[in-house]
């Protein structure tokens, strides 16, 4: 990559990073050969290193020895300037230092997926782009296999999905739902139980499912707020529950995904541990 230093953003090449708000994102999202931004220097390794191709890298002086190792082999275009600039191109500072336009890879087929995996995880129309990026985290610290998206769900390429999940959404594979709740029949096909994590009368408690849970399970979580759809619990095989103390009837969906799949995490997993899944979430 060359590296050229910006003193102005009169350059269309900057295009990509211009005032980058979620909601400017997801207009852009995925257009005909789309971009994700990767943001930080760990982020764009691990996109790097699960073979995805940057466009260009942008970033400030101080972090061009840690990032431009990682790309100088490639084609494309290293721009570096100074913070103020830099956050106004982008709309926000940039305190971990480098962005990447990284264009984004092909999403595998729902059944390659499912080949050989043991638990699923299903996220159901979840719109906020924090708690997608933390149950990605949680899927990838406590192991679970893959992710599935219904077609409505918030995009894990979103730049705040990517950074809440430590890049672990470029490491976990996972692909879109082609339509929902007909897609569960794909997971029953598989052979997946799909276990609704949800209130309802009739659910069995989580610790009580997991005792005896069956070998290839699917968890469907719900969106924020409502939680799953009539026609999704219509759809799952079981509903189980998170027994709660002191009044509260439920977690944050994403902190619910990792009490879940601690629980119904398969004997090989067990007592495993990485560096990456510890310590505090980013804000």
């Amino acid at each position: 990559m060359r590296i050229t230093r910006i003193t102005d953003l009169d350059r269309p090449d900057l295009a990509d990073y211009a005032r980058l708000t979620d909601v400017a994102l997801r207009r852009v999202s995925e257009p005909e050969g789309g971009l994700y931004i990767a943001e930080s220097s760990k982020v764009i390794e691990r996109a790097l290193r699960a073979g995805h191709v940057p466009r260009s890298v942008l970033m400030t002086e101080r972090w061009l020895a840690d990032v431009e190792p990682l790309v100088a082999h490639l084609d494309g275009e290293i721009f570096v300037g100074d913070a103020a600039l830099l956050e106004t191109l982008t709309g926000y500072h940039l305190h971990r230092g480098a962005l990447a336009a990284m264009h984004r890879p092909e999403l595998p087929g729902v059944e390659s997926l499912l080949e050989g995996a043991r638990r699923v995880v299903v996220l159901e129309d979840i719109v906020d782009h924090t708690n997608v990026g933390a149950i990605f985290r949680a899927v990838a610290g406590l192991g679970a296999d893959a992710v599935l998206v219904t077609p409505r769900c918030a995009d894990p390429l979103y730049r705040r999905s990517v950074r809440v999940s430590m890049g672990t959404v470029l490491q976990v594979p996972w692909t879109r739902l082609p339509e929902w709740p007909r897609g569960a029949d794909l997971l029953r096909d598989a052979g997946f139980e799909v276990a609704a994590l949800a209130l309802a009368d009739d659910a069995v408690p989580l610790d009580e499912y997991a005792a005896s849970a069956p070998e290839r399970v699917a968890l469907l979580l719900g969106t924020e707020g409502d939680g799953l759809s009539r026609d999704a619990l219509r759809a799952a095989d079981r509903v189980v529950t998170i027994p709660m103390l002191h009044g509260v009837d439920s977690l944050n969906v994403a902190a619910a995904s990792a009490v879940a799949l601690w629980a119904l995490r398969v004997p090989s997993v067990a007592g495993e541990a990485t560096s990456d899944a510890g310590g505090a979430s980013p804000s």
